[in-house]
């Protein structure tokens, strides 16, 4: 056999994956599509005997219509012609467009239109489907080649005889079935009714254009008739059905388009009428002093079309237009008692802007409800919003804190839809409310104790929903210095009278007025050291059926992981039995993302591990699986790799594991460099699929896998106040145990870590010369100034990080200074002798990139061998893709010069002057 030969950084673009998966309603059809790295990805359309129907290159956003006799898809342009336009620097306008295809699967024939913008079906797909084009304005004779509406005669009796075609947005409207067309021209937003039997979008013409031609417009399919349902020039937003196709609301700012205050009114049209009406505006009774509606919000119907959702925000304050800009000062006024600091403001700003606050029409009574006010922060609705009730909750008065303490104590209420009464249901709640599905209740997670609550709504009466039981139900391995989340809920009974909800293993069912608890997994989960989850593989794009609801006579399937040897697996069980769940499948693979039918027979999911690239295959409920895809076939050439699970014993004495990865051309009689890559736990990863890829800065496991190094990724525990010994505690004994075989070289062994890795790196080499090269990306050094940072990408404070979260100091700076001291590299720097690479970008979103300079400054004071990366204008994990390619190209040569004694690359051995950045990247060996 021909030795397989090793990855190298030419073969990343070819890696594909899939990118998006689904099935049919009547589970007929499978339809995927997949992507290459960089490059041009495609659409299979398959039937379940894994027949290829259909194969469509740059397919995205397939769409298969309720009758399974079509499928729709937007078809990307040519990789290629999207470089060509970004290297000649043209303009948006000018790059290569999107197109359509429409995809007749009964008759296999196909047609392509284009170029669209974006294209639109309704929610029940029919026969119908509408897209915008821009298109140059036909002349008189070429108008008889498609239908136009009758509000674009006069366009078309213009012409461009003799002038510069003019462009112009067009509505195409196509019949699938005999793909007749018909266009609106200069429309621009549009919108199909549930049903498919109503389309209505808004024309829009220039500032000048008195045509009259404004407004918004309802056409119905069936009668092939058009209805101008508003007139005048305006903006329109949030067009809205309701679920029965009977009344459309929408939002309309018909002001001059120079005025400072965008004065946005609700209006509401029912099949049938002349026109819309005005329903609501600033002077609407129940609307409060100096609010108006906003434009911002988003409309809503309740599912019997007999409520109205819409925002209310206060009128806001305009600028003062005759001030000279440069006369007056720009300035940010930071406040100590501010809700949230300065620079979470302006993060936030454009978000903030636009936020408003709920309130409801009743379109029996008349009457306008505010349901909250400016001091509220979320509401929560059923799907169906039709019940009285719906949750609210604040954190005003307790903002500040969270800079501090990670979570914002709030109070929980329960808002009458009918009269707007308010019932407070908790008041400093430290955890999260659910309403349910009926919204009878409201069930409660408190964190302070770690239990689950029901409160009935109506009658105040609350119940311990897991009283007596002496599992957990909060986070058992939480080792941070605050509160444990929960586990989460799983599902709601089909009836609303129950919940399911996860511990750490199993689930449990607790009726809602807390008189019957059970498990349905029967704490096999527990016992055998199985995690069991719910698998929600529902095929549902229903607004009104998001919630996953479990009937109790129905046979569930779970998801199951083997905490012990981290296998994968998917089991049966029924909830209305006290038995075990059944096994159906247990073995050394991954399993995601489901998908079923709407009889939940036939499934669909990927399947991978760390030899098995993710493929997807098909069922019949999990047994017989069928193999639908071989994405990546080339991974055959390759020297690919193991992975298997390590254990040992620390130190002080606590079992550890981690993940030891080895070539696949592995020879125990040799001896391989090694390299520890860490950030907390990863063995749950053992059966993962890492495709050779440049990473956003972690270490890229396959590509030194396939060039014989070894890589090990140990599993850390924290005691809290010691980070950093905890990290020397787990990666550095694990480390040790692995340099007792023959075949590891304990004189050549790394580490490597990004973040929070970073970090570990950086305090590692502090405390041990046992390394001999390491590479930090994004690392804290220094927890007294980091300690004030802020996460620019946020604009938060850092302080939670260190008090609350994951650097489990546990304590102010004021409270230990000498902890924080303890676990910051820098001020031991003049302990390291590791060669080290440290990589902080100017734009970091999460971790000030100062942290990085003081540590290269510390090391360049301290004459240690260390290199700086900045990566211009990338992010905390990089973004850009040709910054990803780049690291791994250094990180190569970084640890082959170090670890396999190969020639260092210039950027090694002299760095790369400013006035040669551009020129020479420096990653010449020679």
């Amino acid at each position: 056999m021909a030795q397989k030969k090793p990855i190298d950084h030419s073969t990343y673009d070819i890696w594909k994956n899939i990118t998006s998966t689904d099935i049919s309603k009547s589970g007929s059809y499978v339809f995927y599509t997949v992507s290459p790295q960089e490059g041009d990805g495609y659409l299979e359309l398959k039937d379940k005997n894994n027949k290829l129907i259909q194969r469509i290159d740059r397919a995205s956003g397939p769409k298969i219509t309720e009758g399974e006799k079509f499928l729709v898809s937007t078809i990307k342009p040519p990789f290629k012609d999207i470089r060509e336009a970004k290297i000649k620097k043209k303009k948006a306008e000018d790059f290569p467009k999107d197109s359509l295809i429409v995809f007749n699967i009964e008759q296999r024939q196909q047609i392509k239109l284009g170029p669209i913008k974006n294209f639109k079906v309704a929610q029940n797909t029919l026969n119908y489907i509408a897209y915008t084009q821009v298109l140059n304005i036909p002349s008189v004779a070429d108008s008889s080649k498609g239908r136009v509406d009758s509000t674009s005669t006069e366009l078309l009796k213009k012409g461009t005889k003799g002038t510069k075609a003019k462009k112009e947005n067009v509505l195409v409207l196509q019949q699938l079935s005999s793909g007749d067309t018909i266009q609106f021209w200069k429309a621009d937003i549009y919108l199909f009714s549930n049903n498919e039997k109503y389309l209505v979008f808004n024309k829009k013409t220039e500032e000048k254009d008195s045509s009259g031609v404004d407004g918004l417009y309802l056409y119905d399919l069936s009668k092939k008739a058009l209805q101008k349902i508003s007139n005048g020039k305006a903006v329109y937003k949030s067009i809205t059905f309701d679920d029965q196709s009977n009344q459309i609301s929408f939002l309309a700012d018909k002001s001059p388009s120079k005025a400072q205050i965008k004065d946005f009114k609700l209006y509401l049209y029912k099949i049938g009428q002349d026109s819309a009406r005005m329903l609501i505006d600033k002077n609407t009774q129940g609307v409060p002093k100096d609010w108006y509606v906003s434009g911002d919000g988003q409309l809503s119907f309740d599912a019997h079309g007999k409520k109205l959702f819409f925002g209310l925000v206060p009128i806001p304050a305009v600028k003062d237009t005759t001030l000279i800009e440069f006369e007056n000062a720009k300035v940010d006024i930071w406040h100590w008692k501010d809700d949230y600091l300065m620079t979470q403001q302006l993060v936030n700003l454009k978000r903030d802007l636009a936020k408003n606050y709920d309130a409801v029409y009743n379109l029996n009574t008349n009457q306008l409800i505010s349901l909250i006010d400016d001091t509220f922060d979320k509401t929560s609705y059923t799907d169906a919003a039709t019940e009285e009730w719906i949750m609210a909750t604040t954190t005003f008065g307790n903002r500040v804190a969270y800079q501090w303490q990670a979570y914002q104590l709030q109070k929980i209420y329960a808002i009458s839809t009918r009269t707007g009464e308010r019932k407070l249901i908790k008041s400093n709640w430290n955890g999260q409310g659910y309403l349910s599905p009926d919204a009878e209740y409201i069930v409660l997670f408190n964190e302070q104790d770690g239990n689950w609550y029901s409160h009935h709504i109506a009658t105040g009466t609350e119940h311990q929903l897991n009283k007596g039981l002496s599992v957990s139900f909060a986070d058992e391995e939480n080792d941070m210095p605050t509160t444990a989340s929960s586990y989460g809920i799983a599902a709601w009974a089909d009836n609303n009278t129950g919940i399911y909800i996860n511990d750490r293993y199993d689930v449990w069912y607790f009726s809602l007025d807390g008189k019957t608890k059970k498990c349905i997994t029967n704490q096999f989960g527990r016992n055998n050291k199985l995690v069991f989850r719910l698998i929600n593989a529902r095929n549902n794009n229903d607004p009104r059926k998001r919630t996953f609801k479990i009937n109790e006579k129905t046979p569930l399937f779970l998801t199951s992981f083997n905490e012990t040897n981290k296998e994968n697996g998917v089991f049966s069980v029924d909830p209305s039995k006290t038995k075990n769940p059944l096994e159906i499948i247990q073995d050394k693979f991954t399993f995601k993302n489901f998908s079923t039918d709407q009889q939940s027979k036939t499934y669909i999911y990927t399947k991978e591990n760390y030899n098995k690239s993710p493929d997807l295959y098909v069922s019949t409920q999990f047994k017989g699986e069928q193999r639908l895809t071989d994405i990546n076939p080339q991974q055959n050439e390759y020297n690919w790799g193991t992975a298997e699970l390590v254990k040992w014993v620390t130190p002080n004495g606590h079992p550890a594991e981690g993940i030891l990865y080895k070539p696949e051309n592995f020879d125990p009689t040799k001896k391989y460099p090694i390299i520890a890559y860490f950030y907390e736990k990863l063995s749950q990863g053992l059966y993962t699929y890492h495709p050779p890829a440049p990473t956003p800065s972690r270490l890229n496991i396959p590509y030194f896998v396939s060039n014989e190094y070894l890589v090990f990724a140990p599993d850390i525990s924290y005691k809290t106040g010691q980070p950093g010994k905890s990290a020397e505690e787990y990666i550095n004994s694990g480390m040790r145990h692995l340099a007792q075989n023959a075949w590891v070289d304990s004189t050549k062994m790394a580490i490597q870590g990004q973040s929070w890795g970073g970090y570990q790196v950086a305090h590692l080499i502090t405390r041990t010369n046992m390394y001999a090269a390491a590479w930090t990306g994004a690392p804290v050094v220094n927890m007294t100034s980091a300690y004030g940072g802020i996460r620019w990408g946020t604009g938060m404070s850092r302080q939670f990080q260190y008090e609350k979260t994951q650097s489990r100091l546990g304590a102010t700076l004021w409270e230990d200074r000498d902890l924080y001291i303890e676990n910051s590299p820098l001020f031991f720097m003049d302990k390291v002798n590791t060669p080290v690479v440290i990589m902080h970008n100017d734009n970091d979103g999460a971790v000030p990139w100062y942290q990085g300079i003081e540590m290269f400054t510390a090391l360049r004071r301290l004459q240690k061998p260390a290199w700086l990366l900045n990566y211009n204008g990338d992010d905390h994990n990089l973004i850009q893709r040709q910054n990803r390619k780049d690291i791994q190209i250094r990180q190569s040569q970084f640890f082959d010069h170090f670890l396999k004694g190969k020639p260092a690359a210039e950027w090694i051995k002299t760095g790369v002057n400013a006035t040669k950045k551009g020129i020479n990247w420096g990653l010449d060996t020679k």
